[in-house]
């Protein structure tokens, strides 16, 4: 009887298959992404960009490795012995004996179909001899002979062979699974899973922290991150123990401070997350330490952003199921955006009270006490672009003139963005009316500019030589300025505004004053007639042509006329409503098409260069863009990591709306992952109404009904005419 069968390969045959398949997932996108790129494109590249980040860490690092590296040949050649393999595997399956293929007897004996009897017995005797074991032939072969000829020449094998594809009747239906027994043995689980994954301790303890304490400041942050387990060496085996980290380590720990040394809950207390933790510090401090210290902190360095951006993850996964299930206590929005802080303090190696000025090359702590003077009051990058050229090299004469322009070359390189929100419900009837409970869709187009066009919009100012012109010049830069940076001091605002109050104030008006008005007056009556004059003529023409349409309205007294008005004017509004329709509905396939193209495309995540002075790799340009509801410290939508802002970027943010009617105040967020001083917080103004109750009886499901009956209306007035005619005829 046919039953089922599930059986792993031993044989090692369809184990190819699956070899051969996942050495091709591997080896092809490997050869696309990690084949070395042309070693002088890599040097122009370097060179294009040693003007502005030649002083970063990582430039000189990276500089140092293509030209004493072996690197790019060892990727070479194990790209090349992986084709190599790959290409064995396909040899090695094309030469496989197909096991599962239709059985034909006819095949076999060397026949066509529907072969006579005597041709079969005839064919078997001449093969048979031939692969007959005891004259020197194959005895496989022979066995297959001998099988066809049964299945051909017996009434029953034959039956069966027709009705089964087999001569023995019905088989068992075998399922392969193309993987040896040995890789889902018990004993060799461990093994296997050791090969998968090893990230998952870290995520675990991330989730444990962020739920046990959902207000997590900087210094519990740190704690956190720097427990992760890729620092502990029984995990990884890039990270080291050192036999010098007794003594280098609390000397290191002496000059810090207090870092909650004495604190004992693990894992906080063992070495590994001790000497991580210290290593961050010292490189958000910027101390000097050993060649062998120096290249630890290296490896801790490199691994922090991604390790951030698995701990606001997580923030969010907990948030999710706080908002879902209810009863858990989901993290407070300042524990996710200390997260992104740490991002840009590690990326830059500065602490979290530091100036953002300290970004910049040659700019030490001494230097910013003429920053932050009463003249300059510059605190900001933004600041510092918005100043006048002379007053700029002014306030920077500690710098030479090769420094300054290398500050400014920096400076000029830094990202402005500019952020422009669109907020609407998708795939509703009226998609400007937020209802209670509607998907929300707030749509953030972000274009990247570069701070230099700041300096060349203030250059290309046109100079005048007249004092009004030059003053409507220095009210179109202040409005300018106004309009680019968004964020400004909340002195500088009460100060403008106090200066506009004093301006506006009314002064008292004198006898004098009240002469020379009347006489302004006097001399300007002719002026004055004459625009009375024009006006008087220009209402005399108007109430001509008022009178003239009453009287075209009056004579328009027919009772056709007036339903031809009416039908027009419905025309007309039909119209408007069909073409705001038609606007809808191409707003919606437009963004249908964005969201198929987003998903479809595969955009590089290869923006900008970042310039980090003490970072030790190669860092990108990417930001967080959220909605937050900062009164109440909760994330309104999940923070999307904007990894592809090149030039221009649309961004899609969704959430729910209130459940309760009324005005929200919500912020659109964006801050960067790698700098300092250069996030921007927009409001986002909600008014949340009822949402429509559902109608029962709505008037196109009457359609069928209403037809039926005006049929038979149509059909009864039919017959009572005719009735009509023929007693008439009568």
């Amino acid at each position: 009887m046919a039953g089922q069968q599930f059986q792993y390969d031993d044989s090692g045959n369809t184990f190819f298959y699956f070899l051969t398949s996942f050495v091709g997932l591997i080896v092809i996108p490997a050869t696309y992404y990690l084949w070395p790129r042309d070693q002088n494109a890599e040097q122009l590249r370097l060179k294009s960009l040693r003007r502005v980040h030649g002083r970063c860490l990582w430039y000189r690092l990276r500089l140092m490795k293509s030209q004493q590296s072996i690197v790019p040949t060892l990727k070479k050649a194990a790209l090349l012995f992986g084709w190599a393999v790959f290409l064995f595997l396909a040899y090695k399956v094309s030469k496989l004996d197909r096991e599962y293929q239709e059985y034909n007897p006819y095949e076999v004996l060397k026949l066509e179909a529907g072969a006579s009897i005597a041709e079969i017995k005839k064919q078997y005797r001449v093969l048979s001899l031939k692969h007959h074991p005891d004259k020197g032939g194959d005895e496989a072969m022979f066995m297959k002979l001998a099988k066809a000829y049964s299945a051909l020449t017996n009434e029953e094998s034959r039956n069966n062979w027709e009705m089964y594809g087999n001569p023995d009747g019905p088989r068992v239906t075998s399922f392969g699974i193309a993987l040896p027994a040995w890789i889902v043995d018990q004993k060799n689980s461990m093994l296997v899973l050791m090969c998968i994954f090893i990230l998952i301790n870290t995520t675990q303890l991330f989730m444990h922290f962020m739920y046990k304490t959902p207000t997590m400041n900087m210094k519990r942050l740190v704690m956190v991150l720097t427990a992760a387990f890729e620092f502990d060496p029984r995990s990884n085996k890039e990270a080291i123990i050192r036999p010098t980290d007794n003594i280098e380590v609390p000397q290191l720990i002496r000059e810090l401070g207090n870092i909650n040394v004495k604190k004992k809950e693990p894992p906080f207390c063992y070495p590994y997350s001790l000497k991580a933790r210290v290593l961050l510090l010292t490189h958000l401090a910027r101390m000097d330490v050993s060649e062998n210290v120096e290249e630890d902190q290296r490896f801790v360095m490199k691994k922090c952003p991604a390790l951030l951006q698995e701990i606001i993850n997580v923030g969010c996964q907990l948030t999710m199921m706080a908002t879902s299930r209810g009863g858990l206590r989901a993290p407070r929005l300042s524990s996710i955006e200390n997260c992104m802080k740490l991002s840009q303090m590690v990326v830059q190696g500065l602490q979290e009270a530091k100036s953002p000025l300290l970004q910049l090359p040659h700019f030490e702590e001494e230097h910013l006490r003429y920053c932050i003077s009463k003249k300059y009051k510059v605190r900001t990058l933004q600041d510092l672009v918005s100043l006048k050229d002379s007053d700029r090299r002014n306030m920077l004469r500690f710098l030479g003139e090769e420094k300054y322009e290398e500050v400014l070359a920096v400076l000029g390189s830094f990202p402005y963005i500019n952020m422009e929100t669109k907020l609407q419900v998708l795939d509703d009837e009226d998609s400007n009316n937020i209802t209670a409970g509607s998907i929300v869709t707030v749509t953030v187009t972000l274009t990247r500019k570069r701070m230099s066009e700041m300096f060349e919009k203030e250059e290309d100012a046109p100079p005048s030589t007249e004092e009004t012109n030059a003053e409507e010049v220095q009210g179109d830069a202040k409005t300018n300025k106004t309009k680019v940076w968004q964020n400004k001091n909340k002195g500088a605002k009460k100060a403008a505004k106090s200066k506009k109050k004093k301006l506006t104030k009314k002064k008292p008006v004198t006898q004098q004053q009240a002469k020379g008005d009347k006489a302004k007056q006097a001399n300007g009556n002719v002026a004055g007639n004459d625009v009375a004059a024009a006006s008087k003529a220009e209402e005399d023409d108007l109430s001509d042509k008022g009178s003239e349409s009453d009287e075209a309205e009056g004579n328009k007294d027919s009772p056709s006329e007036r339903d031809e008005e009416s039908d027009k004017q419905s025309d007309t509004e039909v119209d408007e409503i069909a073409g705001d329709d038609e606007e809808e509905w191409e707003a919606l396939q437009q963004s249908i098409q964005r969201r198929e193209r987003a998903l479809l495309e595969t955009k590089s995540k290869v923006t900008h260069p970042v310039y980090s002075l003490y970072f030790p790799e190669e860092k990108q340009e990417w930001w967080w863009l959220y909605i937050a509801d900062r009164k109440e410290q909760t994330l309104v939508s999940m923070p999307n990591h904007v990894c592809t802002l090149k030039d221009t970027e649309e961004v899609e943010l969704k959430f729910p709306a209130p459940s309760k009617t009324g005005n929200y105040q919500y912020s659109v967020i964006l801050r960067s992952d790698s700098f300092m001083g250069l996030d921007q917080i927009k409001p986002l103004k909600l008014e949340v109404h009822e949402a429509k109750a559902l109608m029962d009886n709505h008037p196109q499901w009457d359609i069928p009904e209403t037809e039926e009956e005006e049929d038979d209306q149509e059909d009864s007035d039919g017959i009572e005419e005719s009735e009509e005619d023929e007693e008439d005829n009568d």
